[in-house]
C-alpha cells in the first residue's frame, strides 16, 4: 500500500536523519548526553504523528499531533545547543535545522485546522 501522507513520510526521513546524526555524533565526536536527548526528540516526532493518525479520536489526533508539536521543539532546542558547542558544523546544522523547522510549520497548521474544523477541540 502506497503512502501518501507528506507528514508521515518527512517525519520518518527526518528521524532517519537524526539517527543517523546521533551515531555521527556518539561515535566520531563521542558526544553521548546531548545527541541522546536528540535522538529521543527527534524519533519521536514520527512516531506520535504515526499513533495521531491512527487515532481513536479527532480529540486524541490533536493531543498525539501537540506531543509531536513540542518534541519537534524540543529538538530544536538540541540541535541550537549542539551547533553552538561546536559538535555540528553549519553544513550539518543548516539541513536538519531547515528540516524541523518545516515539521513546526506543518504540524502548527495541521493543529490548527483540526481545531478550526472541530470547535469542540479548543
Amino acid at each position: 500500500m502506497k503512502n501518501d501522507n507528506v507528514i508521515e513520510i518527512k517525519s520518518k526521513a527526518f528521524a532517519i536523519r537524526i539517527v543517523r546524526l546521533y551515531q555521527y555524533l556518539s561515535e566520531q565526536k563521542k558526544e553521548f548526553i546531548l545527541s541522546r536527548q536528540l535522538l529521543k526528540s527527534g524519533t519521536s516526532i514520527g512516531a506520535n504523528i504515526k499513533e495521531a493518525i491512527r487515532g481513536q479520536s479527532k480529540a486524541d489526533f490533536v493531543a498525539k499531533m501537540n506531543i509531536a508539536l513540542k518534541e519537534s521543539s524540543e529538538t530544536e532546542y538540541w540541535l541550537e545547543i549542539l551547533h553552538e558547542t561546536s559538535y555540528i558544523d553549519e553544513a550539518e546544522y543548516s539541513g536538519i535545522y531547515a528540516d524541523n523547522k518545516e515539521l513546526l510549520k506543518m504540524l502548527t497548521s495541521i493543529i490548527k485546522t483540526a481545531k478550526t474544523n472541530n470547535p469542540a477541540l479548543n
